[in-house]
């Protein structure tokens, strides 16, 4: 992590930034202090996630005209998701912007909960559907002013998430007895007991190795994260059950945002919907191409015809994960 130093310096230049500006000047035709902004990404330059923070990166730094730097450091070499969530909610983070997943039930974030339950979305259109809608925009703001110490900016997909096993997966059945790595997620905890097998938390930097040496046996990614991580290797054996779309999210911390000038944060808020459109064209490209290379690679990957036996499975999970915001939920089922 970062030292005092440096955490001192990223929040001066924060600091100093112009109160408003247009076009890179403020009212008094003032050229607004360059300012840099750390942004942590776990997963390599090369993977959806990585190539949608990149996009973000490279319009914040186009569009301010080179004025926002955007230090973005891949391959959680700045912490894994959790490590990163503790730090970025604090005041002084040494890190200001993350790309994180869409739920942030476990850091306070109720309603985002919503897009995390079990075969909500039904397709990918649909989710972009969500995306661009109101009640994104209300998702995203949640945390930022409930006072939890961080803002979203935008969202983005990685494809609908599956399990994968050291072990063949071929129909709900195999899933009993497995031990699945799982975030710090209530929702993915209940699913994965919902599904017969025993929840795991790993630190997702740690995962290769955990299952490599046996403490986990199989684990859930969407196809183009179990690609670039290389998960295929260890554990050849994924079946395509859909049980979640692999929602994510830009955050900001709530005081580097309040610190911007309304310009500037304009400015992140473009970047942020044009890295959602390069998200939603690279999500899209990208699975069968990395399906074919899955299984020239080796892996095995085993469609599921008809969900309902899994739905039917977790039908307690989704009953239970939405019963704070019903109205809500309903909203964005009726988006498809």
């Amino acid at each position: 992590m970062f030292g005092t130093s440096i955490r001192k310096t990223a929040l001066a230049f924060i600091a100093a930034a112009a109160p408003f500006i247009a076009g890179g000047c403020n009212e008094k035709n003032e050229i607004d202090k360059p300012i840099t902004l750390v942004m942590a990404e776990v997963n390599p330059e090369d993977s959806i996630t990585g190539q949608f923070s990149t996009a973000f990166k490279n319009k914040v730094e186009e569009l301010s005209k080179g004025t926002i730097t955007i230090d973005l450091q891949y391959k959680g070499i700045l912490g894994d998701e959790s490590q990163i969530m503790k730090l970025i909610v604090s005041p002084d983070s040494s890190i200001h912007l993350a790309r994180v997943s869409a739920s942030l039930a476990s850091y306070g974030g109720k309603k985002s909960k919503l897009i995390t339950i079990p075969y909500t979305f039904s397709s990918a259109e649909h989710f972009w559907k969500f995306a661009d809608s109101e009640i994104a925009e209300e998702i995203l703001n949640e945390p930022y002013e409930n006072g939890l110490g961080v803002k979203g900016i935008c969202y983005g997909e990685e494809g609908f998430r599956n399990f994968f096993a050291t072990t063949p997966l071929n129909s709900l059945e195999d899933m009993k007895g497995l031990r699945v790595r799982v975030s710090n997620s209530k929702t993915m905890k209940d699913l994965v007991k919902a599904l017969g097998a025993e929840p795991v938390e790993v630190n997702f930097t740690d995962l290769y190795a955990k299952m490599l040496i046996g403490e986990t046996n199989a684990a859930e990614q969407p196809i183009a994260n179990y690609k670039s991580n290389e998960f295929h290797k260890v554990a050849p054996y994924m079946i395509k059950d859909g049980h979640n779309l692999g929602a994510i999210q830009i955050l900001i911390n709530a005081v580097a945002w309040d610190s911007l000038s309304p310009g500037q944060q304009s400015i992140l808020k473009s970047a942020g919907k044009y890295a959602t459109e390069e998200c939603k064209r690279l999500a899209k490209e990208s699975e069968a191409v990395v399906v074919a290379q899955l299984e020239k690679e080796g892996a095995t990957i085993v469609d599921v015809a008809d969900k309902k036996e899994w739905q039917n499975a977790c039908k307690s999970v989704i009953e239970e994960s939405s019963k704070e915001f019903p109205e809500l939920y309903k909203k964005i089922l009726e988006l498809k």
